[in-house]
């Protein structure tokens, strides 16, 4: 991945420079689906979290749990839902955009005071398209995409998620790029992309190793 490959996956439509990690443990909650379905979300964050040497926890001591992700059949249910407009303030006009534009999923995140992320909350709207989406391919793509706060545009033109023999699998470049994300001399925030050339380094001396 080249230097200019990394800052793209931080620069949002505005041509802002934004970035950021976890600063806290995460502890997951899932809400709309069987438990088979959440054993399989519950194993891709624990695979990215081993990938990355974050920490998972059981609770969280301010939030309870801070990566909530929820799965709805229509994007009236959040309208429907109690105190969700807690959650996410100006609720009737953002499910208004979501339908209009037809979109499939959306997140929110809360960031402490440092900038790192402190929650995150993933909503995804089964369409025809995601329900025929294998199971483990949407939770190990939904959870890549709460690892990190992605630029807005970074994965219009290509998943972070590939195929061997039928098997979703974490792109090695993505992989890459989320190692060096955590790594822990890097900030969990930053708005400069000369943070990006520092990421870029770093996957070019894992390459090397």
């Amino acid at each position: 991945m080249t230097p200019d490959e990394t800052t793209a996956y931080f620069t949002r439509a505005d041509g802002s420079y934004l970035f950021a990690r976890w600063g806290r443990p995460i502890v997951p909650i899932t809400f709309g689906v069987l438990d088979e379905t959440i054993a399989v979300l519950k194993g891709a964050i624990e695979a990215l979290c081993v990938l990355t040497g974050h920490k998972m926890a059981e609770t969280d001591p301010e939030l309870g749990a801070n990566l909530m992700v929820f799965f709805i059949q229509s994007w009236d249910e959040l309208t429907e839902t109690p105190n969700m407009d807690r959650l996410l303030p100006d609720l009737e006009p953002l499910v208004a955009r979501l339908t209009a534009a037809d979109a499939n999923q959306y997140r929110a995140f809360r960031f402490d005071e440092d900038g790192g992320i402190k929650a995150c909350f993933s909503f995804i709207c089964m369409d025809d398209a995601l329900r025929d989406v294998p199971a483990e391919t949407l939770a190990l793509n939904q959870m890549v995409q709460a690892m990190v706060l992605w630029s807005d545009t970074a994965f219009l033109g290509a998943s972070p998620i590939g195929l061997v023999d039928g098997t979703a699998v974490l792109r090695p470049d993505v992989s890459s790029l989320l190692r060096a994300a955590y790594d822990p001399v890097m900030p969990v925030m930053a708005q400069d992309p000369s943070h990006a050339l520092r990421l870029s380094a770093r996957m070019a001396a894992e390459k090397v190793q």
